[in-house]
């Protein structure tokens, strides 16, 4: 494997920095924050750095307001007129810090569930149990292990009880949830050793009737049967709320119905609320009034986000997530992912590029990123195809040539 080059977008973030400074102009971005003292920034400007609109924002726990649009980030080094001499490492930092990041975020790595649900070539029980294996000794503290749901629905999945035996008492401290659809799932993921679990709400009627066969309220009454038993054996519950942006049959969801739902899942028991992008239409646009409908009825610290990346929007809607408070997001190896009821739907986020931007932007996961692209590779030389991670891609890991013989 080649050595990973760094993009150039952070040398650009320098370049840009060595000739501006961050306007404390207080209608531009409450709490702006400015050069340090040492250095001196007498130039004029022919713009402002970053340039708003009008509506501003909270942007949850953070405190911080920005207005509701950026007009542009990163402006080119001809719109200014200054003769600054900060310092560019002090920028920089002054810029990553100011966009209020967390110290650490947390990875559900979804890849052996959702990422292989939806594939047509079976893997076997072998692969999946070697893959949670891997995934676990690159780091990741939690890692989706299964669905027990129907094999008439998700053929990919009837070997849900194999593979939960075999994984159930793996070493180490990580948590392997698996999905349970229903009490008789719930039921089967126990005796398999499940020790927790999760269940998925839709907030689209349309997907809910072509996913489940059932409409919103009746699974969640569903689903109360399902963490009541749940809390009788002090199983923890997370939830899922399907078609957060949009539905392929209803298009945009409103934000109001995303909320109900997700106040319905977090007052049954669940402990963590993940937000799902299905179709992956999401922007931050989209995003940003989502996640204000839902912080609204449930607390910031109990959200997730779980992006899919059919527009390739799924980083910047991570970023301006984490800007929000949320702390924890799902991604999947390899980029691996679809849903069978969301047609046109692609694959997750790949957890390998969101270990690497966050890396990058001074965030701790406790990932092993090289590791973790091992484990990329491995699983699409299975698949026989090329990773869905841009970062595998341009390290130069080479999936879609190897020969089966490496897949033991």
């Amino acid at each position: 494997m080649s050595s990973l080059e760094k993009p150039l977008v952070f040398d650009r973030i320098q370049e840009f920095s060595s000739s501006i400074c961050r306007s404390r102009r207080a209608d531009d971005v409450q709490e702006a924050t400015s050069c340090s003292t040492s250095n001196s920034c007498d130039g004029e400007y022919t713009r402002d750095y970053l340039s708003f609109s009008h509506k501003t924002l909270s942007f949850g726990r953070n405190h911080k307001v920005f207005r509701s649009s950026f007009e542009s980030w990163f402006l080119p080094d001809d719109q200014y007129n200054s003769k600054t001499n900060c310092n560019e490492k002090d920028v920089t930092r002054t810029l990553l810090n100011g966009i209020g990041l967390p110290k650490f975020v947390k990875i559900v790595e979804v890849g052996p569930r959702d990422g292989l649900q939806n594939e047509k070539k079976i893997v076997s029980a072998t692969i999946k149990i070697e893959l949670i294996h891997m995934l676990v000794s690159s780091g990741l503290s939690v890692v989706e292990a299964t669905s027990f749901v129907s094999p008439k629905w998700v053929p990919q999945l009837a070997d849900a009880k194999d593979v939960m035996e075999a994984v159930r008492n793996l070493d180490g401290s990580a948590t392997l949830p698996v999905l349970t659809p229903n009490l008789k799932g719930f039921e089967a993921a126990v005796a398999a050793g499940a020790k927790q679990v999760a269940v998925f709400a839709s907030a689209s009627e349309s997907f809910s009737k072509a996913n489940i066969n059932c409409s919103i309220e009746e699974s969640l009454i569903r689903y109360r049967a399902v963490t009541r038993a749940a809390k009788e054996l002090s199983i923890p519950v997370r939830g899922y709320v399907s078609c957060a942006i949009g539905c392929p049959e209803e298009g945009a969801i409103p934000p109001s119905k995303v909320a109900y739902v997700a106040k319905q899942l977090y007052d049954m028991g669940c402990f963590e609320i993940s937000l799902a992008d299905t179709t992956g239409v999401g922007t931050p646009r989209t995003v940003v009034p989502m996640l204000e409908a839902v912080m609204v009825v449930v607390p910031v610290e109990k959200l997730a986000v779980h992006f899919h990346d059919t527009y390739g929007q799924s980083l910047p809607n991570i970023l301006v997530s984490l800007q929000m408070g949320i702390g924890t997001v799902d991604s999947s190896v390899a980029g691996l992912g679809g849903c069978p009821y969301a047609k046109g739907a692609s694959g997750n986020v790949a957890t390998e590029d969101v270990v690497y931007m966050l890396s990058e932007l001074g965030v701790q996961t406790n990932v092993d990123l090289a590791k973790l692209l091992k484990v990329g590779d491995f699983i699409s030389r299975h698949l026989g195809r090329t990773s869905g991670s841009k970062i595998a891609i341009a390290s130069g890991v080479k999936t879609a040539d190897s020969s089966d013989d490496s897949m033991a």
